[in-house]
């Protein structure tokens, strides 16, 4: 048995290159229309929290189940990174805001901030909330290996990740998400 192979002739690249501008736009504009949807779909479908387990100042230790029954902020930062130190105040009043009504705060300091940078910032600021030290760096890497400061997850009361921030949040819609999942029972 014998097979025929035809030559197919292959479409001409001047066709691609000669192609009006309005079609390259409309083009160009579908594909990143399309990109922009699939990356949007992929930051709100909803996750479960790594396991992972936060050894606060005090010496205690917290894990990612500890926050199911609570909608929870975890926030990775560093006393060096201008922007967490610019938001800190604000993290302070959503929780002082938010936490009689279920909403808890942990800021995970990053492996690189020494722990007397960390301490010295947390009592002089007297944050209300949980703060840890990732000293391994564990905790980072199991939440998406974590290297730009701030990132930010907001958990449901299932423990599973709603919404990632990196960098400050856009702190009014996040006080509304905050509130819709405070209402979810």
């Amino acid at each position: 048995m014998q097979i025929k192979i035809k030559r197919m002739s292959a479409f001409p690249m001047s066709q691609i290159f000669n192609c009006p501008s309005r079609l390259l736009r409309t083009l160009t504009v579908s594909v990143l229309a399309f990109v922009l949807l699939i990356a949007l779909s992929a930051c709100t479908s909803s996750q479960t929290a790594p396991e992972s387990t936060f050894v606060l100042l005090d010496g205690s230790q917290k894990s990612t189940s500890d926050f199911k029954g609570k909608v929870t902020l975890v926030n990775f930062w560093a006393t060096s990174c201008v922007t967490c130190v610019a938001e800190m105040p604000k993290l302070i009043a959503t929780h002082q805001k938010y936490a009689s009504q279920g909403y808890d705060t942990v800021a995970v300091a990053m492996s690189y901030d020494p722990p007397s940078y960390v301490v010295n910032y947390t009592e002089t600021r007297q944050l209300p909330f949980k703060v840890a030290i990732d000293n391994t760096g564990s905790v980072a890497k199991a939440w998406g290996d974590v290297s730009l400061t701030p990132t930010t997850y907001l958990l449901n009361k299932r423990g599973e990740i709603v919404k990632q921030y990196v960098g400050e949040p856009d702190f009014p819609a996040l006080h509304q998400l905050i509130e819709k999942l405070l209402a979810e029972t």
